[in-house]
């Protein structure tokens, strides 16, 4: 584990965020002030109530789920919703450079899960991807994040892991107006670097026309410009393993400069026409800028080495700065690279409730659209050297390099290429949705029937266009800048990338014509779906049953790239399509033991289709045939049966203690894997390819337990803690070139869990939360276990502080990652690795003013 390194910043990294919140704190000193007695009120039962709601209605849902209110969030340094989902019992969260992306429910992928925004499906930006990454979404747009882990009937099917839905404010949530301004500086210890983040809230309810309180408008807006970056020492997965004993063939240093911008906004109206007939419009956007230069040193051996071994360079052709051709001479390499990405998802959603005599109908029209671009940049620009003398390198988890003192000197390298890349990625959907449900008895027994059916189209494409320049042969000594701040061994010289740049303005580009048409696509999904169920109270029994039956017509276009085909014929449009059909019943039951404690059993069916990567139509296929990589549009969705048993039991105020087992039977599943049989090629020896397994389960149980202690003695009356744990398994067979194997799901966790301790008094608000996450498996190698890549397990510490320096103003202070917790996968032992990256802890220092 990497150690943070110590500094003393606050008094002057962070003065700008200082200076801030005590502007702010004398801009609302003028407020008026409430007496103690009112104060205590409204922070120590406040913060215990927010908790209490959520769990109230967590404890009256038809079917399992865990619900996180904004009051929650706030007490938290969860920067994006995925961060603040991470604390939910059964979830875990895949990270990208420390900060939270994606989220896993109960260990499975997070493309087994759905995620919808105030009830419409929301696309992926992500290209290759179902999965949405939840860090898009700033937190301070949310009212609640709901986890659903049992779905019922009328909810969508594709979901394996579970269901999030992220709820923007609505002004019916909170009485009369409200407003709230934050304004906070953050600093990351690894690079140096300070960053501000601001954000504000309000809502008010009017009375329009002859109504009373009939309308309510609510706001938000967030932005946060975030500088950082990590370090990073990986091998791929380069390792030549036998007989417990590894050789390596290449690795890499690498180092990150990176910006990222988020900017989010939420706009909602609710809407009272009478006593029987309201209507919402939600609407929410958020912007995500992604700013990175990433610099490689490559280290390729002419043959693989152990720990300390020495050897030599890969040998490879090299052309000098003179234009001087040589053979087979070793050679290094440095390579850049500088891209911009911005990803954007909007969701608009318009409905409403029509109550007529023992009728309720529900409806709603969605629209929502995902985009991911990257205008022009430099993919790659790589610098090779001659370099003479003994390699190797030392630590095989975090190798070191051993070099001659020339690979650092800039004069030996020369630009031997660069490539320019543009891309694109948009993901539209929109949908209608009506439902009806009626309250009768059945048998004397109270009794709601409900009926509906859903209709949603969506079109996803992606579209890439790659360029080369060849041998500029400029050397790196014309482009370098400072050394770089890299803590992880010596690095060398930076390079300047916009003079790199200019440097090739006006060199002939070559399209590549592999890169720029296997990569394009088009993939259009109509999904068509009906359901039917019912909710019966028998005594303390409720009841809930019924069945969805869906249609989903999949229709896809693209390209295949063979390198051996005529030039004419290189390229070739492809097309597929295919229907699948579902039947998914369900029946859930909650029974009440008694006023506190509950019983509950869910036993439903769900189904996911393929990642688009997965199921696109096109291939690329090199070597004479040998080698192809291949989307597969005719393969099966994940196909699910689930079996959920548990008991709750509610301790008083702001206190549950649960236990659940679940079960999982997975038909189809669906795996990544290298193939040498595939049908139409019979020339092919490596074919990567998404192929369907046969059968694969999951299980495990699910144990939470929080309590607010307020019946201790003061001070220790605002004790309040928080507990998870879940402990899972997965079985599943596949095929590869060496036979049938056994593995664990892919992205599956054994062991997940939470734990927080908090405490509020009336000026002070503490949270030391942990999170841990075993390890899974990452890449499944076709040809050897024992080389597949294993990701580490995850323990992370997070704080934050919250002081009242008036009734409306607090001050916050926030500290992430402060054991310093690095992400680290392994190929077949932790001895052995496969990436390591280092980002240290994150500081936040701010102010917030509220009315209450």
């Amino acid at each position: 584990m990497a150690k943070a390194t110590q500094h003393t910043f606050l008094p002057s990294q962070l003065a700008v965020a200082i200076a801030t919140s005590i502007v702010a704190s004398g801009f609302a000193s003028n407020s008026v002030a409430q007496n103690n007695e009112k104060l205590e009120e409204i922070i120590v039962f406040g913060n215990a109530a927010s908790l209490n709601r959520a769990l109230e209605k967590q404890r009256m849902a038809d079917n399992i789920k865990s619900i996180v209110s904004a009051d929650s969030i706030g007490k938290l340094p969860d920067t994006n919703v995925s961060e603040a989902l991470q604390r939910v019992p059964g979830v875990s969260i895949e990270r990208d450079q420390g900060e939270g992306r994606f989220v896993s429910v109960r260990g499975l992928s997070a493309d087994l899960n759905s995620v919808s925004i105030n009830g419409m499906s929301t696309p992926s930006p992500e290209s290759d991807r179902r999965a949405v990454a939840l860090d898009v979404i700033p937190s301070d747009l949310v009212e609640t994040l709901e986890v659903t882990k049992s779905i019922t009937p009328d909810m969508d099917a594709d979901a394996i892991g579970g269901s999030v839905e992220v709820k923007s404010v609505s002004g019916f949530d909170r009485d009369g107006l409200f407003y709230s301004f934050s304004s906070e500086g953050s600093y990351d210890d690894l690079s140096g670097e300070s960053s501000p983040k601001f954000s504000a809230s309000a809502s008010n309810i009017f009375s329009v026309g002859e109504g009373s309180d009939n309308l309510a408008i609510a706001g938000a807006v967030s932005w946060f410009d975030r500088e950082f970056g990590s370090n990073n020492i990986e091998t791929g997965g380069k390792w030549e393993i036998e007989k417990g004993e590894a050789k390596l063939e290449e690795f890499e240093q690498r180092n990150y400069d990176i910006t990222r911008e988020r900017l989010g906004a939420a706009f909602n109206i609710d809407y009272k026409i009478s006593d029987n007939h309201q209507i919402y419009l939600r609407n929410l956007f958020s912007e995500y800028t992604d700013t990175e230069q990433r610099l490689a040193n490559i280290i390729e051996f002419e043959d693989a080495l152990a720990p300390g071994e020495l050897g030599s360079l890969k040998e490879d052709d090299y052309i000098d700065g003179d234009g001087n051709e040589f053979e087979d001479t070793p050679i290094a390499v440095r390579e850049l690279k500088q891209r911009l990405e911005t990803q954007k998802i909007y969701s608009s959603v318009f409905g409403g409730e029509y109550k007529l005599d023992d009728w309720t109908l529900e409806y709603n029209i969605g629209y929502s659209k995902s985009e991911e671009v990257e205008p022009e940049h430099m993919a790659e620009a790589k610098f090779v050297a001659h370099i003479e003398g003994d390699v190797g390198f030392s630590n095989g988890s975090q190798p070191r390099p051993i070099v001659p003192e020339s690979f650092y000197d800039p004069s030996r390298y020369f630009l031997e290429s660069v490539e320019l890349a543009t891309s694109q990625t948009q993901d539209e959907a929109s949908s209608f949705k009506f439902d009806a449900s009626k309250a009768t008895e059945i048998a004397g027994n109270p009794t709601t029937l409900k009926f509906g059916a859903k209709f949603t189209q969506r079109e996803k494409t992606a579209d890439e266009t790659v360029y080369k320049v060849e041998e500029t042969l400029n050397p790196l000594s014309d482009f370098v800048s400072n050394d770089v701040n890299y803590k992880l061994h010596r690095f060398g010289p930076g390079i300047n990338s916009g003079e790199v740049l200019q440097a090739i303005q006006g060199e002939e580009r070559e399209l590549d014509i592999e890169e720029s048409n296997a990569g394009d696509w088009t993939i259009e999904e109509d999904l068509r779906a009906v359901y039917a169920m019912a909710t019966m109270d028998i005594d303390q029994l409720r009841l809930v049953f019924g069945a969805r039956y869906q249609e989903v017509d999949f229709d896809a276009s693209g390209f295949a790239y063979d390198d051996d085909a005529e030039d004419d014929q290189q390229i070739r449009p492809r097309r597929a399509s295919r229907k699948d059909s579902h039947f998914l019943p369900a029946l859930h039951l909650r029974y009440s033991v008694s006023e506190n404690t509950q019983l509950r059993a869910a036993w439903t069916n769900s189904v996911v289709r393929p990642t688009f990567e997965q199921a696109r139509p096109g291939y690329i296929l090199e070597d004479d045939g040998e080698k192809g990589s291949f989307g597969n549009p005719q393969l099966k969705p994940w196909e699910t049966s689930n079996l959920d048993l548990g008991v709750e039991h509610y301790m008083g105020f702001a206190g549950v203690v649960s236990a659940f087992a679940f079960y999982k039977d997975i038909d189809t599943f669906i795996y990544d894997t290298i193939t040498d049989q595939l049908d139409g090629f019979d020339t092919i020896e490596e074919a990567e390819i998404a192929l369907n397994g046969q059968n694969a389960k999951l299980y495990g149980v699910e144990f939470a337990w929080s309590k607010q202690l307020n019946e201790l003695p003061e001070p220790f009356n605002g004790l309040l803690l928080s507990a998870n744990l879940t402990l899972a398994e997965s079985d599943a067979e596949i095929n590869t070139i060496e036979g049938p194997r056994s593995i664990r799901l892919p992205q599956q966790s054994d062991t997940t869990g939470n734990f927080t301790i908090g405490y509020d008094n009336d000026k002070l608000s503490l949270r030391l939360a942990a999170n841990y996450k075993s390890d899974y498996l990452d890449e499944i190698n076709a040809e050897s276990p024992v080389n597949d890549i294993v990701v580490d397990d995850h323990f992370q510490l997070d704080f934050s502080a919250r002081y009242f320096v008036q009734d409306n103003i607090q001050i916050f202070f926030e500290a992430i990652n402060i054991n310093d917790e690095p992400f680290y996968s392994y190929v077949s032992s932790p001895r052995w690795n496969a990436q390591y990256e280092d980002y240290g802890p994150t500081f936040k220092l701010g102010a917030t003013i509220t009315n209450f």
